[in-house]
C-alpha cells in the first residue's frame, strides 16, 4: 500500500508467494493447521517430559529441550500469519510487522543454529573424553552455554534488522515468498541491490561455519565410535547422536537449499516448496526423531501420560 503523493513510502506488503494457492485455500490451510498444532504439541511434550523425568537432567537432554521450546516460538513465528493468509483476500503485513516477523524468525533460527552446534561439541566430549565429561559439562556451563545460545542469537540480528528498517521503500510492494525474509524485502527498497549480495555472503559464512564445526565433531565421533571394540557399544553410541545428526541434517540442509543459493532463481513453486520445508517440515520432524529414537524419551512421555 502507498501514498498518492511524490514521496510515496510503502507503509504494507502484499505476499504473492502462493498464488496457487487461489482456489484452494482451505486445501492448503487445514493440513497446515493440523502440522503447526503437532509442532506445538510434540515440542511441548519433549520439553516437559525432560523438565519433570529427574533421569533426564543432564547436559544432552537439557540441549533438547531447549532446542523444543525454540522450535515452538520458531514456527509461530511464521505459520500462524501464513494460516490467515491463506483464508484472507489481503494477504498483507505492515512494515513493522514485516521487520518483527523477520527478527524473531531468524533471531530463533540462529539460536537453535548456536545449540545444534553446542550440541554436536556436547556429544564429542561425551564420546571422545568420557571420563572428563562430567568435569567439562557441569551443569553451570550447561546453562551459560544454553543462555549464551539465546542471547547471541537474538543479539546478533538486531544490527541487520535496524539496518533494513531505515532504507526507503517506495516502489512495489508485492513480497514474492509466503513470509517476510531478508531477500525478497531487500529487493522492494528503493537503493543499491548490491548489499544483497553482502548479505547473502554474511548468511552464507555463518552457515558454512557452524556446519564445519558439527561435521568435524561427528566425523571424530563416528571415528572413535567404529573403534569401540563390542557391537552393543558401538549400537549405544551411535543410538545416542543419531537424532541430533538427523536433526543437523534437516535444520542445515533446508537452511542451505534456502540461503546458499545466492543469485540463483527457483520457479515460485519451488520456492515455496523450500521455505516450507525450512520454516515448517524440519521443525515437524525434530519432536518425531527425538521421541521415537530415544528409548529413554519415550520411558519419560509414558511417565508424563501416565505417572
Amino acid at each position: 500500500m502507498m501514498r498518492s503523493n511524490q514521496t510515496a513510502m510503502v507503509t504494507e506488503f502484499f505476499f504473492s508467494g502462493f498464488p496457487q494457492f487461489e482456489d484452494g485455500s482451505l486445501f492448503f490451510f487445514i493440513p497446515l493447521f493440523i502440522i503447526y498444532i503437532f509442532i506445538i504439541i510434540g515440542n511441548l511434550i519433549v520439553f516437559f517430559a525432560v523438565r519433570m523425568d529427574s533421569r533426564l537432567h543432564n547436559p544432552m537432554y537439557n540441549f533438547i529441550s531447549i532446542f523444543s521450546f525454540l522450535e515452538i516460538w520458531y514456527t509461530t513465528a511464521t505459520i500462524p500469519k501464513i494460516l490467515s493468509n491463506l483464508i484472507s483476500k489481503q494477504r498483507t503485513i505492515s512494515m513493522v510487522g514485516c521487520l518483527l516477523q523477520m527478527y524473531f524468525f531468524h533471531s530463533l533460527g540462529n539460536s537453535e543454529g548456536i545449540l545444534l552446534t553446542t550440541m554436536a561439541i556436547d556429544r564429542y566430549v561425551a564420546i571422545c573424553n568420557p571420563l572428563r565429561y562430567p568435569i567439562i559439562m557441569t551443569p553451570r556451563l550447561c546453562a551459560q552455554l544454553s543462555a549464551g545460545s539465546c542471547i547471541f542469537g537474538f543479539l546478533v540480528l538486531l544490527p541487520e534488522i535496524a539496518w533494513i528498517s531505515t532504507l526507503p521503500f517506495c516502489g512495489p510492494n508485492h513480497i514474492h515468498q509466503i513470509f517476510c525474509d531478508f531477500e525478497p524485502v531487500l529487493r522492494l527498497a528503493c537503493t543499491d541491490t548490491s548489499m544483497i549480495l553482502i548479505e547473502d555472503v554474511i548468511h552464507a559464512v555463518a552457515i558454512i561455519f557452524s556446519v564445519l564445526i558439527i561435521a568435524i565433531s561427528y566425523i571424530r565421533i563416528i571415528t572413535v565410535i567404529l573403534r569401540i571394540p563390542s557391537v552393543e557399544g558401538r549400537r549405544k553410541a551411535f543410538s545416542t547422536c543419531a537424532a541430533h545428526l538427523g536433526v543437523f541434517l534437516m535444520f542445515y540442509g533446508s537452511v542451505s537449499l534456502m540461503y546458499l543459493r545466492f543469485s540463483a532463481t527457483f520457479p515460485p513453486i519451488l520456492d515455496t516448496a523450500i521455505a516450507l520445508m525450512f520454516a515448517v517440515l524440519a521443525p515437524f520432524f525434530n519432536p518425531i526423531i527425538y521421541s521415537l529414537r530415544n528409548k529413554d524419551m519415550k520411558i519419560a512421555i509414558k511417565k508424563l501420560f501416565c505417572p
